[in-house]
């Protein structure tokens, strides 16, 4: 690949999404109240979002054979504790991965 072609795909790139992240500023001005669906979509989302992240991460997951799926089943039960802990998304999901990581190369060795 050229490298005028690589600085065209990637000033294409940018382009496109800087647009995507303007175009709700432009529609939807800060003086304006946003329409009841996009409220509701704000509100919903996030929770659906990691919901099907849940399940992508667990799609693999066979508990007939080892390990059984205990890792997995360890770093979400850290994760929904720490999240009633602490209230922190953040500290959860890294607490999640972090034990998840853990678990799967020091305990759980396949």
């Amino acid at each position: 690949m050229e490298n005028t072609q690589a600085f065209w795909m990637i000033l294409v790139i940018a382009g496109v999404t800087f647009l995507t992240r303007l175009l709700p500023f432009l529609i939807f001005p800060a003086s304006k109240q946003p329409p009841k669906m996009v409220a509701y979509l704000s509100n919903v989302l996030p929770a659906a979002v990691m919901g099907m992240l849940v399940v992508y991460c667990l799609k693999g997951v066979s508990p007939l054979t080892y390990p059984h799926g205990l890792p997995e089943l360890i770093a979400i039960v850290l994760v929904v504790g720490s999240y009633i802990w602490k209230r922190n998304t953040l500290l959860s999901v890294l607490i999640g991965t972090i034990a998840y990581m853990l678990l799967i190369q020091w305990i759980f060795v396949i």
